[in-house]
């Protein structure tokens, strides 16, 4: 339904009887679907809880009740042979020595003494713990949020969840007077009928009733631990969101109603009519991590849109002492609010929000004081035109577009509307690690577009696209001084990239950019880490093996030097006008060449040095090989003898 929903919605615009009928459609999928995985991860849940106490609680409650029983039933004896010896006192002295032998015998009785190893006797070994697990394999087809083990919480389940919790409660309570009920009145009804009873029956009424009402509040009591376990966990997801955070209506749509701040002088105000995407301080699907870096006084605000299993939402996040974010609710009558009055359009809302000067609810205190703009960087989608496509990335279509302002012709990344979030956050990772760096040899990026779906990255178009393909046309034409003067611009770029704490981790020809006068401009890092060391910790799934260091490959640990090694892999592409590394090996094969000392050889006409080079990237331990800052100098050593040479 989500990808009917998807295809209407882009072949026919926002509105439509049609569009409204599959969105309805979609929107009772998704709610019966959220609604029964948290039915099954509560059922899970009790019956991890019960399976516990059966073992623990309710199979040795079994054991300990039967020696109860027994107890009684001594006892009962004891009484009843007392008032047999209480009524053959006879007066011979014969019987008297009966009697007293009998009274001996009756008080050396001890039901206590008689069953003190009953419970070790016939207790068994405890029974293997049955295992109730989550069966994974009903999520990992959907593209949405439902995760093992885990209760969804939006707007199509919180109101059930939120139910749920209050039925919860209200067993647990009427669990708690029961228990409360059995303790206090066991013995209630020892004298129902007002007629005179021996203390000997009495007494056993009372034994029998307390040991009755002790099994009865230990299943009780098993009960309100698996209610508790259950309300332990509703309320965890319902915090985890924040009642600040309560849902907002199924409106698929991105939200379009008239917004605007106009920041003057003296005061903060909000007010005109723009449209939401064209205002600065609506920052579209920016990630959560770079709406953090924004707000940094407590009082400062934005507004932004995320997806939450598999819908769209709008949020305002607000720093206030930590970072809270609301998402804006919808009525059932369409209207939008927080936890004060309802708004016909999310503009209004923030409008009366803002101006008002009231929390945005009463529990978080927030108050929204000054609205952060976008960043250079963040454009705004109806600013690019895509003009054609030229390629294909891990994440969507790459086009040539022009900027409607300047008419700058560049290349824009698109990450496809249907990934799931995650995706799309490692989509957005390259802009966030290329909007900081301004070096010749590194792509340049220009902007991020986040306003609204599909997100982009746009970026400066290199006109002679990638240098691997550059390489495979142009074997002919290329001279060794262009080969090395190309090794010499990767080496620059990647000085510049360790300079910066960052790991590239997929350095090679076909991650490179040929710009003009065959200058090299290192690209693509959707796999970068601005860290000194990372270590790989969700498995080693589309890592390129022929291009990555021993270390990383059986390890995990990546650091620069790993993407030395990756270098050396580079400059033989390079030297080898766009060879395959390891040719007639599959990966397996490679690694296990590499680890048993194979090196490739040199690729014909390449000097020497820059071969030697290659084997000092390509040196088993991470710390016998040369830094860029070394590999920078050797190279230029090497490209200004050449020039010398030959020019």
């Amino acid at each position: 339904m989500r990808c009917k929903f998807e295809e209407i919605y882009i072949k026919g615009g926002r509105g439509g009887r049609k569009l409204d009928e599959v969105r309805d459609k979609y929107q009772k999928a998704c709610r019966k679907l959220h609604l029964t995985h948290n039915e099954y991860v509560l059922l899970l849940c009790e019956a991890v809880e019960f399976e516990k106490d059966f073992r623990t609680v309710l199979l040795p409650g079994l054991l300990e009740h039967q020696q109860s029983l027994q107890e009684a039933f001594i006892l009962t004896w004891k009484q009843i042979l007392s008032e047999i010896a209480s009524n053959s006192d006879l007066t011979s002295e014969k019987f008297r020595e009966c009697h007293r032998r009998i009274c001996l015998n009756i008080d050396s009785i001890k039901p206590v003494d008689e069953y003190k190893d009953f419970t070790e006797k016939y207790k068994t070994t405890p029974t293997e713990p049955v295992k109730f697990t989550f069966d994974e394999s009903l999520v990992e087809e959907f593209a949405g949020k439902l995760l093992p083990n885990q209760l969804t919480v939006d707007n199509l389940t919180v109101e059930w969840l939120r139910n749920k919790l209050t039925e919860l409660e209200a067993s647990i309570k009427e669990n708690q007077e029961k228990r409360t009920s059995l303790t206090n009145g066991h013995n209630s009804d020892t004298l129902a009928n007002g007629k005179t009873t021996p203390i000997n029956e009495i007494n056993n009424r009372l034994s029998l009733n307390l040991e009755t009402s002790r099994k009865d509040i230990n299943e009780l009591k098993c009960q309100e631990r698996k209610m508790l376990k259950q309300t332990e966990l509703i309320r965890t997801a319902l915090n985890e969101l924040g009642c600040e955070e309560a849902p907002s209506g199924c409106d698929i749509s991105i939200d379009n109603q008239p917004a605007f701040i106009d920041n003057s002088p003296e005061e903060v105000s909000i007010t005109g009519n723009k449209c939401l995407v064209d205002e600065e301080w609506f920052h579209g699907v920016l990630p959560r991590e770079e709406v953090v870096r924004l707000l940094t006084v407590d009082g400062d605000f934005l507004v932004r849109e995320t997806t939450l299993n598999d819908e769209c939402q709008t949020v305002l996040s607000v720093c206030w002492g930590s970072h809270k974010h609301f998402i804006v609710q919808t009525t059932p009558e369409g209207q939008f609010r927080f936890e004060g009055p309802a708004f016909p359009t999310i503009r209004d809302l923030i409008i009366y929000q803002f101006n008002s000067g009231l929390p945005v609810t009463q529990r978080s205190g927030a108050i929204l004081h000054k609205p952060i703009p976008r960043e250079r960087w963040e454009l705004n989608n109806d600013d690019v035109i895509l003009l054609d496509k030229i390629g294909r990335g891990n994440f969507g279509d790459v086009y040539r577009a022009q900027l409607k302002n300047s008419n700058e012709v560049v290349a824009v990344k698109t990450c496809r509307v249907t990934l799931p979030e995650e995706h799309k956050k490692k989509f957005l990772q390259e802009g966030r690690i290329l909007k900081q760096y301004d070096h010749p040899n590194i792509v340049k990026l220009i902007g991020i577009c986040v306003q609204k779906q599909p997100i982009m990255i746009v970026m400066e178009l290199v006109p002679g696209g990638s240098l691997l393909t550059f390489l495979r046309k142009k074997s002919n034409s290329l001279s060794e001084g262009q080969l090395m003067k190309m090794c010499l611009d990767a080496a620059a770029g990647m000085r510049y990239l360790e300079s910066k704490n960052c790991i590239h981790r997929d350095l090679a020809a076909r991650n490179c950019l040929v710009g003009y006068s065959n200058s090299v401009k290192i690209s693509d890092f959707g796999m970068s880490r601005e860290e000194e060391e990372y270590i790989v910790s969700d498995g080693m799934k589309q890592i390129p093996i022929k291009w990555t260091a021993p270390e990383a490959l059986n390890f995990g640990k990546y650091t620069s030097l790993c993407d030395v090694w990756s270098y050396g892999i580079l400059c033989w592409e390079i030297f080898s006008r766009g060879g395959t590394p390891y040719v007639g090996m599959n990966n397996t094969k490679a690694r296990e060449k590499i680890d048993s000392g194979y090196r490739m050889p040199a690729p014909e006409n390449t000097p020497d040095e820059m071969y030697r080079l290659m084997l000092r990237c390509w040196e088993y331990k991470p710390e016998t090989r040369p830094n860029f800052e070394q590999i920078y100098t050797v190279v230029e050593t090497l490209c200004n003898a050449y020039r010398a040479t030959f020019c």
